[in-house]
């Protein structure tokens, strides 16, 4: 199977030597996506709501480009600089998912993320049959 760079303009630019994206058949690897606007390429304004928000619609974006969808998703990582907001992360992530299958996870607490995020959360889907 041959591996495919998947990149769209409606999230942010990868900011290092990275693929938004790789599709390896029918499975979309998708990188970690930060709360940055995509057509400034600036952190949005707010808190980890607006941050977590702000991910999420990213994460969308790239599945989109692919022919994905959140009932696609099978793994996420999200990755909080503060685990004590994993409630406010973990309602509006559930938002996303409501009325479907959710995906395995793991949420980690880390030292930092890039850009001085909140919050950061990586995905893999693999395309459903239709």
């Amino acid at each position: 199977m041959s591996k495919k760079q998947v990149s769209t303009v409606a999230a942010p630019a990868a900011i290092g030597p990275y693929s938004q994206a790789v599709k390896v058949g029918a499975t979309l690897y998708c990188s970690g996506q930060i709360p940055l606007d995509p057509n400034s390429g600036t952190m949005v304004d707010g808190g980890i709501e607006e941050q977590t928000t702000q991910v999420m619609d990213n994460l969308a974006a790239v599945l989109s480009s692919a022919g994905c969808g959140w009932n696609d998703v099978v793994k996420t990582t999200i990755y909080l600089v503060d685990l004590g907001a994993f409630a406010q992360v973990n309602t509006i992530y559930g938002q996303y998912f409501d009325g479907m299958v959710p995906p395995a996870r793991a949420t980690v607490q880390v030292a930092a993320l890039p850009k001085g995020a909140l919050v950061e959360i990586d995905a893999v889907a693999v395309r459903q049959e239709k």
